[in-house]
């Protein structure tokens, strides 16, 4: 059965894949469009099952905020030409679309639900990895829900991050879009010190003892010493008593508190590739 070019560009729109691979796949399906998805499909997964150890460490990250919610969803790739490639970023958009349509909460879930009447999202990447032919990883996702959510995209979408308000309105929000951007800026561990786990607590404790023994500080006095570096790092390293990067005179909670009396963060997500 003779392929026409009408027949290539039909299965090209409905799976990405490039015009020798579609007509290709419509030779051997004998122009039959579902048999010739299939085929590609199944390439996906041999693409997939070949790839599957090759490191991917490049991709692209989207944050993006609804009203009260938030959603930030990181699909890796191997190379930084595919992550540049605007179909590949108009697809991790798609990806984002439909966790944020069907308010998606983990990445299990996200990966089980349809991207289309034919295929799961999970079936839809292994497609891509077969139309890419690098193995793609939709590594990470998350979620947050307060009465406003900002989103902060940093330009070249390898860094993004939320910040959950417990206020709405423009001045809160403005104020918020500053601190998405502290969180993108200083990577905080979590929103205070009550945020911090108890092992990193322990770690930090240990480090600061042994550092303040190596100084030829006594036992007792080293153990004070640590708990005062502990400090340090709670106002570091957690959100709300960090320096605020436009002014440093003055804290994020400070800030927040003069933008608008009692105005904080209730969470915040940060994903970055580096």
């Amino acid at each position: 059965m003779a392929i026409t070019a009408s027949q290539v560009n039909e299965l090209r729109k409905k799976t990405g894949a490039g015009m020798m691979d579609c007509k290709k796949a419509l030779v051997e399906a004998d122009g039959d469009m579902e048999q010739a998805i299939d085929l590609l499909r199944k390439k996906g997964q041999k693409v997939a099952a070949k790839r599957g150890d090759n490191e991917a460490k490049e991709g692209v990250i989207f944050a993006q905020a609804e009203g009260g919610k938030g959603y930030i969803l990181q699909l890796n790739c191997e190379t930084d030409f595919v992550a540049k490639n605007e179909d590949f970023r108009n697809f991790v958009q798609s990806l984002l679309d439909v966790a944020v349509k069907n308010d998606v909460d983990s990445v299990e879930d996200l990966k089980g639900l349809k991207f289309n009447d034919k295929l799961t999202v999970e079936e839809k990447i292994t497609e891509q990895i077969g139309v890419i032919g690098e193995k793609l990883d939709l590594s990470n996702y998350g979620k947050i829900s307060s009465d406003a959510v900002v989103a902060y995209n940093h330009p070249g979408n390898q860094l993004a991050a939320l910040v959950g308000l417990n206020k709405s309105g423009n001045e809160a929000e403005e104020a918020g879009k500053q601190v998405a951007m502290q969180v993108a800026a200083m990577n905080p561990v979590a929103l205070n010190k009550d945020g911090v786990d108890q092992e990193t607590i322990d770690r930090e404790l240990e480090v600061g003892k042994e550092q303040a023994i190596e100084e030829g500080k006594p036992t007792d006095l080293a153990e004070k010493i640590a708990q005062g570096r502990l400090n340090k790092f709670f106002k570091e390293n957690t959100l709300l008593s960090q320096a605020f990067v436009r002014d440093n005179k003055k804290n994020v909670e400070q800030f927040l508190n003069e933008t608008e009396s009692g105005l904080t963060v209730t969470a915040f997500k940060r994903f970055s590739l580096s």
